[in-house]
C-alpha cells in the first residue's frame, strides 16, 4: 500500500482570491435574477441603480469632501467598495475571471497579502488618480482598477523572471499592453468613458507596490535603472 496521497491535478485558489470572486459574484448574480424578476419582487429591478447610488466611486463626491474638508465614512468606503459593483453581467464575468487567473498566480508567488494590497491598493489609487486628473461626473464602477493592480504584481514577477534568465523584460509588458489595445480599440466603436485612467493608475501602482513587497524588489529596480 502506499502511505502518500496523490497529488492533485489542480491546485486550489488561495481563500483570498475565493472570497474577492465571491464578493464580485454574488452580488451580480443577485442584480442579475432581480433584473428578470426571480428574485426579491418588483422591487428587484433597481437592485444595481441603488447599488450604484450607494458603493460607487465618484469624482464630484470627493471634490465635494475635499472642498468642505468633510472625509465623510459613507463616502470613503466608496474607494473600495466600488469595486463590487458593476455595469452588467459580462463586465463583472471578465472582471471574475482575470481576478481569479491573476489573484492565483499573485497569491501563490507572493503570498494572499500582497494579493489584498495590490488588490485594494490599486482600487484606491486608480479612484484617487481617476479624481484628480479628470472633472467626469459619471460614476466609477467595477473590479478592473483592482484587477489592474494584479495585473501590475503579474507584470512585476515576469519582468524578475526574465531578467534572471537574461531575456528581453519588455515582455513583461505584454499582457498591459494586450489590454489597453484593447480597449482603445473597443473604444473606436462604442463610449468605454474615461475607466481607463483608472486602470491604467492601478496597474503602476501594482507594478511599483510589488518592489517593496518582493524580497529584494527595490535592489532589482534600482539596479535595472543603473544600467539604463
Amino acid at each position: 500500500m502506499h502511505d502518500h496521497k496523490e497529488a492533485s491535478p489542480v491546485n486550489p485558489l488561495p481563500p483570498v482570491v475565493v472570497i474577492l470572486f465571491l464578493a464580485i459574484a454574488l452580488p451580480e448574480v443577485a442584480f442579475s435574477l432581480g433584473a428578470r424578476g426571480l428574485i426579491g419582487g418588483p422591487e428587484a429591478v433597481g437592485w444595481r441603480l441603488a447599488s450604484v447610488e450607494a458603493y460607487a466611486f465618484s469624482g464630484d463626491i470627493f471634490d465635494w469632501m475635499v472642498t468642505n474638508g468633510r472625509w465623510l465614512p459613507e463616502h470613503l468606503q466608496r474607494f473600495l467598495t466600488y469595486s463590487f459593483v458593476h455595469s452588467g453581467f459580462t463586465s463583472a464575468l471578465f472582471a471574475a475571471v482575470l481576478l481569479l487567473a491573476l489573484g492565483k498566480l499573485v497569491g501563490e508567488t507572493m503570498g494572499q497579502l500582497a494579493v489584498l494590497v495590490l488588490f485594494f491598493g490599486g482600487a484606491i489609487f486608480g479612484a484617487l488618480v481617476y479624481a484628480l486628473l479628470l472633472n467626469d461626473p459619471n460614476w466609477l464602477i467595477g473590479g478592473f482598477p483592482a484587477v489592474y493592480g494584479l495585473i501590475g504584481g503579474y507584470s512585476f514577477v515576469m519582468w524578475q523572471s526574465l531578467a534572471a534568465r537574461g531575456e528581453e523584460q519588455l515582455r513583461a509588458f505584454s499582457l498591459i499592453a494586450m489590454l489597453m489595445g484593447l480597449q482603445l480599440i473597443w473604444g473606436v466603436f462604442f463610449d468605454v468613458g474615461n475607466g481607463w485612467v483608472a486602470d491604467l493608475a492601478a496597474f503602476f501602482f501594482g507594478f511599483g507596490a510589488s518592489a517593496a513587497l518582493v524580497p529584494g524588489g527595490i535592489t532589482r529596480v534600482l539596479a535595472a535603472l543603473r544600467r539604463d
